[in-house]
């Protein structure tokens, strides 16, 4: 498996529509056949913040999931309603659904 967490720091006027672009995002890559999970949490002390948790059957999906058009489609939506650059910290689970991997 292949996890993938991103920390998202949206600027305050692009809060909503971030919101309807990452559900989007989320609902079509939840449907790809290499996606396991996509969460999307919004942190309760800064409306500000979200997290995306994504786990996939291995990087080759997440690689695949890259190249899908909702995902093309989210980045370019999102690129200037970002407060700042985007990094994620990628690895392996050792502990997925209630069992260790």
């Amino acid at each position: 498996m292949y996890a993938v967490v991103v920390p998202v720091f949206v600027k305050p006027e692009f809060v909503a529509r971030f919101k309807t672009a990452i559900l989007d995002n989320a609902t079509n890559t939840r449907k790809e056949p290499g996606n396991l999970r996509f969460d999307v949490i919004q942190q309760a002390d800064d409306a500000t913040r979200f997290t995306l948790y994504e786990i996939y059957k291995d990087e080759a999906g997440f690689i695949a999931h890259q190249q899908t058009a909702h995902y093309i489609r989210w980045k370019s939506a999102v690129a200037d309603w970002m407060a700042q650059p985007r990094v994620a910290s990628k690895g392996a689970p050792i502990f997925y659904d209630n069992a260790a991997v």
